[in-house]
């Protein structure tokens, strides 16, 4: 079989006679010249890499944990073919580990004159934009001895969404939600109901929703019945101060809150409510306001997908007064914080005052399922240690819940997996006692 290429060349070189490879100049020039004339033949024949047109199209946005393709569309203007071997580089986060180099690089030849197309799949594993850094192009020459390389700017941003990962909750939630509409009666007329139809009194039925009126002018007992008000408005506030930055798990407690907000945001929603955001710490670090119900999911992911924790303390004066200037009328404010007792006494507690004298407020914490892992470690010395650390923590939590409650707040603390199916029934119940 005939070597080619490369092998070919080697061959050759290695069938020369050894006394030309002895350390003189003649020597040198003997075996270095056929080797330069290939090279020199290599390098004229292989593409260059500065005239090649690079484009891009593909997917914009993604949820965390799903693929996003975006394809490269290498154009050769040159006479030459094109033989190269491609590398489109992306932050490391735009990668599950490991795969970089398998997803990145990609093997092209391209003939004079035509384009071909490189897809790049990535897997990123964190949320927030994604920007392409440089194409790096190596071009071959026929016998692969010698290479031209270079790289191009070639702008593309993917926007990493948050993976709503909640939603599988939301068809139960909407179930109880068209019972809760649908409720024939309700026990306690509260302030915030709306009058829907009148029917026929049954026994157990609370008397005070007995219209006298229309009683009498009927030969039966005639009640009014009541829905939830529809057109409330709630806001939901994140905190994304330094607490917000503590990991639960594999992820810090801002994605957990952001996800419980996205479902409570999906429910009030469907059932008519008006649903804005805010996210502050020291500074509103993202708003979203009069959105239809149709374009408030959207907005909502888009606005969250750039969030990070800030390492400062939150300024609770200043979310207060932001919340306030941002919901005049009466509202339902869902307060997506920590229960730690420090911030809470010293920041929330002065300032709360202000926020429940007009609105209703909720206040939700992310808890920490390895603390109640710890509370039931016994065995050996250590083990009783971090049950009475466990436990100390536990305590203080509950103290600092029964504040809040003091205040006339609804408190939700739950740990990660349950804190967004926990803070819709709260919705809901509250909507059921008439309180928005």
């Amino acid at each position: 079989m005939a070597l080619t290429g490369r092998a070919a060349l080697l061959a050759a070189l290695g069938s020369l006679p050894v006394g030309l490879w002895e350390p003189s100049w003649t020597g040198l020039l003997a075996v270095n010249a056929p080797l330069a004339l290939a090279c020199a033949c290599d390098f004229a024949l292989a593409a260059p890499v500065r005239r090649l047109g690079l484009s891009r199209n593909g997917d914009t946005s993604a949820r965390l944990g799903e693929p996003a393709d975006v394809t490269l569309t290498v154009t050769n203007p040159s006479r030459r073919p094109l033989r190269a071997q491609l590398r489109d580089a992306w932050p490391p986060s735009s990668w599950i580990p490991g795969t970089e180099v398998e997803s990145s690089r990609h093997h092209l030849t391209v003939p004079s004159g035509e384009r071909r197309r490189a897809t790049t799949r990535l897997r990123p594993t964190r949320r927030g934009d994604h920007h392409a850094d440089r194409v790096t192009i190596r071009s071959y020459g026929p016998l692969g001895l010698f290479t031209r390389q270079g790289t191009h700017k070639v702008p593309w941003t993917i926007r990493v969404l948050p993976p709503f990962t909640s939603r599988k909750h939301l068809p139960s939630k909407l179930a109880r939600l068209r019972e809760l509409d649908g409720r024939t009666s309700v026990l306690t007329r509260g302030e915030g109901t709306e009058f829907d139809s009148l029917r026929e009194y049954v026994p157990g039925d609370d008397t005070r929703s007995i219209d006298w009126r229309a009683t009498a002018r009927h030969s039966t007992v005639a009640v009014r019945t009541w829905r939830p008000e529809r057109d409330r408005h709630i806001l939901l506030v994140l905190d994304t101060g330094r607490t917000s930055a503590g990991r639960v798990g594999d992820a810090p407690r801002l994605d957990a809150a952001m996800d419980a907000a996205l479902l409570l945001a999906a429910l009030a929603s469907r059932a008519g409510d008006r649903v804005d955001l805010l996210a502050y710490d020291r500074r509103v670090r993202a708003l979203v306001q009069g959105r239809t119900s149709g374009d408030l999911l959207p907005s909502l992911v888009n606005a969250m997908a750039t969030l990070e924790p800030e390492l400062v303390e939150t300024d609770a004066r200043g979310l207060t007064t932001t919340a306030l200037r941002t919901t005049p009328r009466r509202s339902l404010i869902v307060l997506l914080t920590t229960l730690d007792a420090a911030p809470v006494e010293e920041g929330l507690l002065p300032v709360l005052p202000q926020l429940t004298q007009r609105h209703t407020v909720l206040v939700a914490s992310v808890a920490d399922p390895h603390v109640a892992d710890m509370s039931k470690s016994r065995g050996t010395i250590d083990a009783i240690y971090e049950a009475a650390a466990a436990a100390q923590a536990q305590t203080e939590r509950q103290r600092t819940s029964e504040q809040l409650r003091r205040h006339g707040v609804t408190v939700v603390d739950a740990t990660p997996d349950e804190l967004a199916p926990a803070l819709a029934d709260a919705y809901l119940a509250l909507k059921t006692a008439g309180r928005l």
